[in-house]
């Protein structure tokens, strides 16, 4: 049984899709979700569902080894960002060679890096003008939305799109698809 662990920062409506594509599975087990927020809505979903959660601190995650620990204690093989606002360090993508996976709603290389997230990311695509969006799930390295890409889904830009319907497009993309692309990673795993 691999398991994995949830990174999120918000609502968590991701990790809402994947813990429940991921009920029953024979070879899978969402078993812990990792927050940097304690008032995080993911945590109520973490609940609700009776998973482990894991509240961090920046201290914690830039300075210790306490979330490799905590991940390794765990028995953790496999990490999921969905919707986690800080950068990976060196030490946690080093425990987890291409273990660590993130989704970002455009299509990289365009619209990555620092501060592009969420509405951020939306309003610089509808502002330069764009025909199209989607998502890019890739793994994680040391740099923000700079690592191997393994999945991207387009979807139209109308030229009546606000940057609140470019995100709900985004959200659809990113529900049809982050929890399948996940199991076929995890499938050349086992």
């Amino acid at each position: 049984m691999l398991k994995l662990a949830i990174f999120a920062s918000g609502a968590g409506s991701n990790a809402a899709k994947i813990i429940e594509h991921f009920a029953g599975h024979s070879a899978v087990k969402i078993h812990l979700i990792v927050s940097n927020k304690k008032d995080a809505g993911v945590l109520g979903i973490a609940a609700a569902n009776h998973l482990n959660t894991l509240i961090i601190n920046r201290h914690q995650f830039y300075e210790t080894a306490d979330c490799v620990a905590a991940l390794k204690s765990a028995g953790i093989d496999f990490v999921v960002l969905a919707g986690f606002l800080w950068k990976i360090p060196l030490n946690l993508i080093e425990a987890y060679p291409n273990r660590i996976i993130n989704i970002h709603p455009a299509l990289l290389p365009k619209y990555g890096g620092k501060g592009m997230y969420g509405m951020h990311v939306h309003e610089a695509v509808i502002a330069a003008g764009e025909i199209e969006s989607g998502i890019s799930i890739h793994y994680v390295n040391a740099n923000y939305d700079e690592g191997a890409i393994i999945f991207q889904a387009k979807c139209p830009i109308e030229p009546t799109d606000s940057p609140t319907i470019l995100a709900n497009k985004i959200h659809a993309l990113e529900h049809a698809h982050f929890p399948s692309v996940i199991e076929g990673l995890l499938r050349d795993l086992t």
